[in-house]
């Protein structure tokens, strides 16, 4: 794995977007969540004009209260006329409280998403978000039906060359960061057949959120071990986590580039305001990744 020089070669990409996780925003304006939100949303305002769009994998609130909802609404005010339309996916702390009708349907009123899963087709690249349809504590449990429509949607792209980009909140076990069966941060319910399904796709680059661990520990990026496709661990917004199984104070996400042959997924330090240089990752497509 090599990390990708900054300077570049003045090629543009394709499509240019970022993808952030578990920015738990509470009801207080001061809390260390809500700024750190809105850091990141500032740095993206200031860095990424080009931007398609900006994905979130979910956990998008503490607990999924009104309230909560009125605060993102309110930090995402102060910087949208310079901000990218927003996709996002259901986490557990958006849906897991409370009766699950009502819990989803005010996730949805707020995101102005379709509904638990959907899929967006933007300047030409399929993106597909995946969501739990019931309202697990921690886990997320995907019917037969969402299994079904997810390998229909990706064997749509099969042989064009271009990538599709896949999210959901909690990954599968043993693959990225926080998610080795030790740490015990996954809980796909049904792990095995979503396996199945992607196994069957290596055109998909997925992310996934829910472990919040810092995007400088290992396995930040899975490569597949050749079965499937490349997926990474999206840290959080925020608050991050160690391998020594401790809290700790950040905000990270990436910022990734699509080009005809690769993809290249950089972590950001939205804190710092500075590139990850030990999360500078690229995918190059038709190939295993480098």
């Amino acid at each position: 794995m090599e990390a990708i020089g900054h300077e570049g070669n003045g090629e543009r990409p394709l499509l240019s977007f970022q993808v952030i996780t578990d920015t738990h925003v509470t009801a207080d304006p001061q809390h260390v969540h809500n700024r750190n939100l809105e850091r990141a949303l500032r740095d993206i305002a200031e860095n990424a004009a080009d931007s398609c769009g900006i994905m979130h994998v979910g956990d998008v609130t503490d607990h999924g209260f009104p309230e909560e909802y009125e605060e993102l609404k309110r930090i995402w005010r102060q910087y949208e006329d310079r901000l990218p339309d927003a996709r996002f996916a259901t986490g557990n702390h958006d849906i897991a409280l409370g009766i699950w009708e009502a819990r989803l349907g005010r996730f949805l009123e707020a995101t102005r998403m379709a509904g638990p899963y959907h899929d967006h087709r933007i300047e030409g690249h399929l993106f597909l978000f995946l969501g739990t349809e019931k309202g697990h504590e921690l886990n997320c449990s995907l019917s037969e039906e969402q299994l079904k429509w997810l390998d229909a949607k990706l064997g749509e792209e099969a042989g064009s060359g271009r990538p599709a980009f896949v999210f959901l909140h909690q990954p599968l076990q043993d693959t990225v960061a926080g998610s080795r069966e030790s740490q015990g941060w996954h809980g796909v319910e049904q792990d095995e057949e979503l396996r199945g399904v992607l196994a069957r796709h290596p055109h998909a680059i997925v992310f996934t959120g829910h472990t919040h661990w810092e995007l400088e520990a290992p396995y930040a990026f899975y490569d597949g071990e050749s079965r499937f496709p490349a997926m990474f661990n999206a840290a959080s917004v925020g608050y991050l986590w160690t391998d020594d199984d401790e809290h700790k104070d950040g905000s990270q996400g990436y910022y990734v580039e699509v080009y005809p042959d690769r993809v290249q997924v950089r972590g950001r330090d939205f804190e710092r305001g500075a590139w990850i240089e030990a999360a500078q990752f690229e995918v190059r497509m038709g190939e295993k990744i480098l």
